[in-house]
């Protein structure tokens, strides 16, 4: 992979008993999203001392490749389906990758 990815990590707190609910359904359109034109990595993480805490890191091309994704379709259902399980509010950060080691 280059050095110079744009990156967009997001942090979701889940409710305890909608855990289950959203890793099947991001199990059933991680491809979809990982095939989404500019995006060249996708991935999840669960927080080693909080469970009810993900992240997910996504690298894109560029921000326009992220922001044509957040205007499709698959990220309005994905969205949808997701933010109903929070129980807080979710943060997102958009940073460039500028090393990789």
């Amino acid at each position: 992979m280059t050095d110079n990815y744009f990156v967009r990590i997001v942090k979701m707190e889940f409710q305890e008993d909608k855990i289950p609910e959203f890793l099947a359904n991001f199990d059933l359109v991680k491809h979809k999203i990982r095939n989404q034109p500019g995006n060249r990595l996708l991935e999840m993480y669960r927080d080693k001392t909080k469970p009810n805490v993900f992240f997910t890191y996504s690298y894109w091309e560029n921000e326009t490749d992220l922001e044509n994704y957040k205007n499709t379709d698959l990220f309005n259902e994905v969205w949808a389906k997701t933010k109903v399980l929070f129980n807080a509010k979710p943060l997102a950060w958009s940073v460039d990758k500028l090393v990789s080691l």
